[in-house]
Order: structure tokens, then sequence, then C-alpha cells
């Protein structure tokens, strides 16, 4: 179904711009590795995953649009390649342990900051208030609607450290 191999030097420069594009300037060359692998799809021959070089996948490419979707391995090199309130949703404390355990959406009434740039539909850092990541998932609202609203769901998660 899925063919793996080494990653050219083209291809990783590739995946870099769009990382950089998606997560902010500079954050490519420091979140996909010069020896990534990728797995392709045997019927298409496009990329649907890269991984590291211990077989781990960093992030999945969405076919329809062609952006990055981190696993809980690629949040925590996007964890590390940016400063604090880049491409975070701050939740409270006492919903962090909850979240890593049973976590499928994160709600407005928990979360206590949200990065302004960020915008529904992006990948989003799930951070406790120390700026521990917990999670990794989609904004649904936009950072306005998170802070002002009391109701519904913020972000959907995909992945927790916990995992």
């Amino acid at each position: 179904m899925y063919l793996t191999r080494p990653a050219t030097r083209d291809e990783v420069s590739v995946l870099r711009s769009i990382a950089d594009y998606q997560f902010g300037f500079g954050i490519g060359a420091r979140v996909v590795p010069d020896s990534a692998y990728l797995r392709i799809s045997r019927a298409t021959r496009r990329i649907r995953a890269v991984l590291d070089e211990s077989g781990r996948v960093l992030f999945t490419v969405r076919a329809y649009t062609h952006t990055l979707i981190p696993s809980i391995y690629g949040a925590l090199l996007i964890h590390r390649a940016t400063s604090y309130p880049k491409l975070r949703c701050v939740v409270v404390s006492e919903v962090a342990e909850d979240l890593v355990k049973y976590g499928s959406s994160v709600f407005s009434r928990h979360v206590l900051y949200v990065d302004e740039g960020l915008r529904p539909g992006d990948e989003v850092l799930v951070v406790d208030e120390s700026d521990g990541l917990l999670c990794v998932g989609t904004l649904r609202l936009s950072p306005v609607e998170v802070l002002d609203f009391i109701r519904g769901s913020a972000v959907r998660l995909r992945a927790c450290r916990g995992d």
C-alpha cells in the first residue's frame, strides 16, 4: 500500500517550505530533518507521511491541501522550535490531566490564551500554564471567539502525550 524510502534533498526542501508557510518562517529547517524518510502512496506516487530515522511518523500530508498535519512527535519538534505564545492554546491546569487521558476536544471555557495569529482550521499546540505540551489538534474557532465564548469546542484534538 505504501512505499517507504529516504527523502531526496529536493523533497526535504519542499517539505521545509511547506512547514515555513504553515508554521512560520524558519520552522521548516528545525522540524523536517535532513535524514527524513517518506511514506509514498503506491497508487498516486505522492508523499503521504514524513518519518524520522527511527520510523516514527512526524507529519502526515493532507492530500487535498498539501499541508502538514503533525503527530505528537512532530508537535514536540514544533514546540521546541517556537517560542511561548506562537501556535499555542493555553488551557487551565485542572483540565490538563483529563485532556491527556480522555481528550477529544478542548472547550472554550477551559482556554486561558490562544495565539492571535491563528485561524480556524490551523494546527495548534495545546499546552498547560507552564508551557508543557499536552496535545496537538485543529483550532475550530477564531482566537477571539475562543476567548469570548463560554460554550463550545475550541480545539479538536488529534493526539496527546499519553497516547
